[in-house]
């Protein structure tokens, strides 16, 4: 356990976890000890956690002047820890109380701030208080939970100013997404882990320039995530919101199904949101009410190129194709929802993912660019060139499937033992259309007027002759056969980029 002298001497440790970038991450309660951050729903497999114990949390040693438990001096605190870490420039994530103590930290130093990630933070000293009717309209979401009546009977009680050891205890329900052993062993280590005192100092009655704080907040020129949680009641989303729109670089997110501690109630929705954000080499978009994730290669100003992974892949499955494209595109490659780092909603279909490459396009202005999409990903482009033709400029489906029905079907999927990196649901959805497809997409493949290249491996499970018959079915369609498997771009990339540029792309 690492400890380090901070500016007023008192010794403060840290815990590390996982590999990678450091990512500073500063607990709430207020003053609350650390380790209930865990892995942050295995956020450390790609950053470096280092995890702050506050002075006078954990293992970290209490200072002699209790006035230093104040918020504006627990920033000297993280620039402290900054130092001594050798950083030049640091990731900072907060949480809850400690969603305000990195804003001020960000204001403070801005020069020392790299990224700021905020989760599910506090947004009273920034002008943006919950009210009590926050927590009321969030607990009604909970009105069907068995625990319930109790938990909002102790609600009621603080509200009017009766709260005790009991009352508070009796809302920890509202905190978690789940209110299961998990959650209740999380929340049940909560008083030990905290400091009472100290949290009662956190907020200093007076003293604070917040105005001078969030007028500095918004010439913040670093990257911000500030992530809430659909059932947590401070913030709600729509002061999370608010509190986003402070920031000129900002992203916002709600994570589905999740209160104040988002990593416990969805690890993986909570490890793609903040992963991709701390990801220098991903962007993501709202699009659909889905975040997207997405990497972009090549000069912003050139012609743009979009790609579409196939199912179970994700953008990374392109990076050969795409460094290749960059000498004359701007390309884009998507992770589809249910791959990746974007969204897992669950519910999947070829329509779904036509609908993710609409409104990718749209977020991104990108009418009128080149689509090259790689089986499920060519089928999806399919789609979408027969019901909106102006929208794209031109198409390349790579060894996409026909959607004639599979004869014979195909018989129900095994899920492997492993972690996968897509939502396994997508393969039984997936496969139940590909054995009863709708047969309107193979009626209006005419009304496509984009120029269509259809690309075929000639080593692939794809029938070859139903993909040629599908590129003469589109008035200005053509066909090439590549030696390769499905996955032609990866098997004979040289090939594969050959045909493109006969197409005219490269």
């Amino acid at each position: 356990m690492p400890i380090f002298s901070t500016y007023d001497g008192t010794e403060l440790a840290y815990h590390l976890m996982g590999e990678g970038e450091p990512l500073i991450c500063l607990p709430g309660g207020p003053m609350r000890a650390a380790r209930y951050f865990g892995d942050l729903g295995g956020l450390s497999r790609v950053r470096q956690l280092v995890l702050l114990d506050l002075r006078g949390t954990g293992d970290s040693a209490a200072p002699q002047d209790p006035s230093t438990y104040r918020i504006d001096r627990l920033v000297e605190d993280v620039e402290a820890l900054r130092a001594h870490l050798g950083l030049e420039q640091a990731d900072v994530l907060g949480h809850s109380a400690s969603g305000e103590l990195a804003a001020l930290y960000a204001a403070k130093y801005p020069q020392r701030l790299r990224s700021l990630t905020l989760v599910t933070p506090g947004t009273g000293i920034l002008g943006l208080p919950a009210t009590d009717q926050d927590r009321r309209d969030a607990a009604e979401l909970r009105a069907d939970e068995p625990w319930y009546a109790e938990a909002r009977t102790a609600l009621d009680e603080i509200q009017a100013g009766r709260a005790t050891p009991g009352t508070w205890a009796g809302i920890r329900p509202f905190m978690y997404g789940r209110w299961d052993a998990a959650a209740q062993a999380h929340a049940a280590e909560s008083p030990a882990q905290r400091n009472a005192e100290a949290g009662s100092l956190y907020y200093p009655e007076g003293g604070l320039d917040t105005v001078a704080a969030v007028a500095a907040l918004r010439e913040l020129t670093a990257p911000v995530l500030v992530l809430a949680g659909e059932y947590d009641g401070g913030p709600t989303p729509d002061r999370a919101a608010e509190l986003a729109a402070l920031f000129p670089h900002a992203e916002f997110a709600v994570q589905r199904g999740a209160a104040h501690f988002p990593w416990m109630d969805g690890p993986g929705a909570f490890f793609r949101t903040v992963a991709a954000f701390l990801d220098p080499g991903v962007r993501s978009v709202q699009a659909g009410g889905i975040r997207l994730a997405y990497r972009t290669w090549g000069d912003p100003s050139a012609p743009p190129v979009v790609l579409a992974h196939g199912r179970g892949g994700n953008s990374l499955d392109w990076t050969g194709i795409a460094e290749r494209l960059a000498a004359r595109h701007r390309v884009y490659a998507l992770d589809f929802r249910g791959h990746g780092l974007s969204d897992w909603p669950g519910r999947y279909s070829f329509e779904f993912f036509r609908d993710d490459l609409h409104a990718f396009l749209e977020a991104r202005n990108l009418s009128g660019a080149t689509v090259i999409g790689h089986s499920m990903g060519g089928a999806a482009a399919l789609l979408l060139a027969e019901r909106h033709p102006a929208l794209i400029g031109a198409l390349v489906v790579e060894d996409a499937p026909t959607l004639l029905p599979l004869d014979p079907p195909r018989p129900p999927a095994e899920r492997p033992a492993e972690e996968l990196d897509f939502d396994w649901e997508v393969v039984p959805s997936i496969d139940a259309q590909l054995n009863a497809p709708d047969p309107a997409a193979r009626e209006c493949l005419g009304d496509i007027t984009a120029p269509t290249l259809v690309v075929g491996g000639n080593r692939s499970h794809i029938d070859q002759e139903q993909l040629a018959w599908t590129a003469r079915q589109i008035p200005d369609g053509r066909f090439a056969s590549v030696d390769a498997g499905h996955l032609v771009h990866a098997d004979n990339p040289e090939a594969f980029l050959d045909a493109l540029k006969s197409f005219g792309v490269g």
